[in-house]
């Protein structure tokens, strides 16, 4: 499988044990058509693995996330607002949820610390399939996604939304971007484990195959009315909901894995 790896030198893509150097940005590269994409990504010139830990996999892109589109998730929002009749309305809507999530300075690389909000009673990590497209909004690869989020602000009010989302820290995504025309992402294992001073606090699964809409309908509707010219990510939401006497904490180690993508872990911050 062919995973393309940001480095601070260049970004570059791996082929098992395999290197090569691709001689554009990863914002370069995502202005581009997917044929190119795939053609440049086919000659990329082969070199020795690079020095350092990976970066995020995100250079000017936007991340946007899609809402209630599990059942579980549709059962946690539920059950933590105030009034439960928006979260079900959308869930069999014909219209999904999409919100913006963060610009790529809010996000961080699977290593680095996600923060949680220091006016929020309870944060839960949320798991998720990311998708990255290119400029035309086609499907270039996919990645794991961390959604933090407060459900106590959200909850309060579902006009709470962005500040419930959307903060320094407040999204991860990794550790690389697995080409899509070697990745097929239905019917993928999604597992989640928080630690916390080195036992498990919790831990889930779901799969890809508990999404109600597909990634062809989310992304249509993401490009209605806007233009992404170096692309952009899509979360494609959450399937596993931590109980409600679960809430991150300072310290805390959030590891997130999906089948063929390898795992995003994260230390916990709570801001100050």
């Amino acid at each position: 499988m062919e995973l393309l790896t940001r480095f601070e030198s260049a970004l570059f893509v791996a082929r098992g044990e395999r290197w090569a150097r691709i001689g554009l940005s990863l914002d370069a590269l995502l202005a581009r058509p997917l044929a190119e994409i795939r053609r440049l990504v086919a000659d990329a010139e082969p070199l020795d693995r690079p020095e350092g830990m990976p970066l995020a996999p995100i250079e000017s892109q936007e991340v946007w996330a899609a809402g209630v589109t599990y059942q579980r998730s549709l059962t946690a929002r539920a059950e933590e607002a105030v009034s439960a009749d928006p979260y079900e309305r959308v869930y069999t809507a014909e219209r999904p949820e999409l919100f913006f999530k963060a610009t790529a300075r809010r996000v961080r690389a699977s290593g680095e610390v996600v923060n949680i909000r220091s006016d929020s009673s309870w944060d839960v990590p949320e798991p998720e399939l990311a998708v990255v497209c290119n400029s035309g909004l086609e499907v270039v690869g996919y990645t794991i996604g961390n959604d933090v989020s407060s459900r106590s602000i959200e909850g309060e009010n579902p006009l709470y939304l962005p500040q419930a989302k959307v903060y320094d820290g407040c999204c991860a995504l990794g550790p690389a971007i697995a080409a899509a025309w070697e990745y097929d992402p239905a019917d993928r294992q999604i597992t989640l484990e928080v630690r916390r001073g080195g036992a498990v606090l919790f831990a889930g699964e779901t799969s890809t195959a508990a999404m109600r809409r597909s990634i062809a309908e989310l992304v249509s509707y993401l490009g209605r009315e806007q233009t992404f010219p170096v692309g952009c990510v899509l979360l494609t939401g959450t399937g596993v909901v931590p109980p409600p006497d679960i809430s991150l904490s300072d310290g805390d180690v959030v590891t997130i894995r999906i089948d063929g993508l390898g795992e995003l872990v994260n230390p916990v911050r709570k801001n100050s």
